[in-house]
Formats: C-alpha cells, structure tokens, sequence
C-alpha cells in the first residue's frame, strides 16, 4: 500500500474547511487507498497549528479530527537527514517522516518543499495533484 506524509497546512486545511481539496485528499485515507504516516513530532505540530485555528471554527470537530488521524497513522521514528533539506528547518521534520515510512508522496502547499521535486525519491505534490492521482489510480476499473 502507498505511504503519504501530509504537511500541516494540508491536514488543517481538511479539518477547517469541508470542501476543500485537502478533505477530499484525507478521504482517501477514510477508504484505505492509502497509509499516512506520522512522527511524534509531525503529530505535535498538526495538534500545535489546529488549536490555534480552533477559536476562528468554534463549531469544528477538530479533536475529533485529529483522534481520527491519530488512530488511522502508521506511527514512525523519523530518518536523520543529516543535514537541512529545505529553506525552511520547519519542513525537514516532514521529509524526515516520509523518509522513515518510505512515503511515495508527501502532499504540501508549502513552496519550500515544493521547490525539492523529489528528495530521497519522495514525490511533493500539492493536494490538487495528489487527487489527481487518487482518482486516476482508484477509478473504476482500475
């Protein structure tokens, strides 16, 4: 099964907004066509960044969201890296993750890790191009 490491700003933008192309991403998840993978530290993060978007959707799940997730991740110990991948040192926690679990993508919006291409062979892709391949590898037939 394929392995993906979701950026924060994918897993709030899921939690926060229903329509959006990073719920329908996660949804994937729901249907198991995928595994998502998580360090500590990536779950520290996720719960760090929701909670300061809580107050804006007081009528959001977001503990129940996260429970979710936390419930549906292959937990890991990240890689070491060796040295800094990204501009961002805020992002290197992530290729760490994918690194560990041997993630085929890791989906962002975040230019910085955009810019990498495909580190370690570890594919970043924004959340509308990872539904692309959801849906090309998951449509009927297939």
């Amino acid at each position: 099964m394929t392995t993906v490491v979701f950026d924060t700003n994918t897993v709030v933008s899921a939690i926060y907004w229903p329509q959006s192309t990073a719920r329908r991403c996660l949804a994937g998840l729901a249907r198991r066509w995928y595994t998502v993978a998580v360090t500590a530290e990536v779950f520290v993060e996720y719960e760090t960044i929701v909670a300061e978007f809580q107050p804006r959707f007081p009528a959001c799940n977001s503990a129940g969201a996260l429970a979710w997730l936390r419930l549906k991740a292959a937990w890991v110990e990240p890689e070491p890296l060796g040295k800094g991948r990204s501009r961002d040192p805020k992002d290197d926690p992530f290729l760490a993750c994918a690194l560990a679990a041997r993630a085929k993508y890791l989906v962002t919006r975040d230019d910085d890790l955009l810019a990498l291409g495909k580190p370690f062979g570890i594919e970043i892709l924004t959340p509308a191009r990872f539904l692309v391949w959801l849906r090309e590898t998951h449509r009927p037939g297939n």
